[in-house]
């Protein structure tokens, strides 16, 4: 059946970007740093060969920006495709006057996304919606377009969400699935005739590679989690001590 057959999904964090740049009103606005900039050109490096069918990011313009440094080094980039259901799953509203007060309140921000009712901080989108929408962009990227290697630039939550989702341990995993910034993921997707007869489906999906950074391929220099470099701040753990000493 036309469009039967594996897909590749290269999938990726947009680069680093400074939400408390002092010119910043928007933090929905905000741009690539230039260490952003560095780590997406070392990303179009590793991918300079790859073959790209189509290329969609969230809409937001640290992804775009993120896309079209990695195609720059295209011989044939596609033409990008904006898809706001991989925007980052929206927060709710808090308050914080440095960034080590808000990286301690977003440290935990993933533990218990699958507890039910469990959202973004405080009034944000909830996991479970959050995760109704980012899979179903997927299903449409994947089963209503021809392609068969795409480069898909989004958000850490969404990238956790998708890798639940690819994984089969949907949302009680996103907590483990560390994104870097700027780093990629290869998803392998078999897609097949629906059971039914009409249209297609996913057969199978496999995690080829999680979490490589092109600039730190090793990942010498990231002994930080990736909480603690966008803010560059240091929890000395994975996350900081609870006031209680948990």
């Amino acid at each position: 059946m036309k469009g039967a057959g594996r897909r590749r999904i290269y999938l990726m964090r947009h680069g680093h970007v400074d939400y408390f740049a002092p010119d910043l009103t928007d933090p929905r606005q905000v741009p690539l740093t230039d260490e952003g900039r560095a780590q997406a050109e070392a990303a179009g490096d590793a991918l300079k060969h790859a073959q790209f069918d189509i290329a969609v990011y969230s809409g937001l313009p640290r992804t775009r920006q993120t896309a079209e440094i990695v195609l720059a080094g295209n011989d044939a980039p596609p033409a990008l495709i904006a898809h706001e259901g991989l925007e980052e799953i929206k927060s709710g509203w808090i308050k914080a006057t440095t960034r080590e007060e808000l990286a301690a309140r977003l440290a935990y921000s993933f533990d218990d996304a699958d507890t039910p009712g469990a959202s973004f901080l405080p009034d944000g989108e909830t996991f479970q919606g959050a995760q109704d929408r980012i899979v179903a962009a997927l299903h449409e990227l994947i089963l209503e377009k021809e392609w068969r290697s795409a480069l898909v630039v989004a958000h850490e939550g969404v990238n956790r969400i998708a890798l639940g989702w690819a994984c089969g341990g949907g949302l009680s995993t996103i907590a483990a699935f560390e994104q870097d910034l700027a780093c990629l993921n290869i998803l392998d997707v078999d897609v097949t005739p629906a059971e039914n007869g009409e249209g297609l489906q996913i057969e199978r999906i496999a995690l080829k590679a999680l979490n490589v950074t092109a600039y730190d391929f090793v990942k010498k220099g990231l002994s930080r989690s990736s909480l603690e470099h966008l803010f560059d701040v240091d929890f000395g753990g994975l996350r900081p001590r609870r006031e209680n000493g948990v």
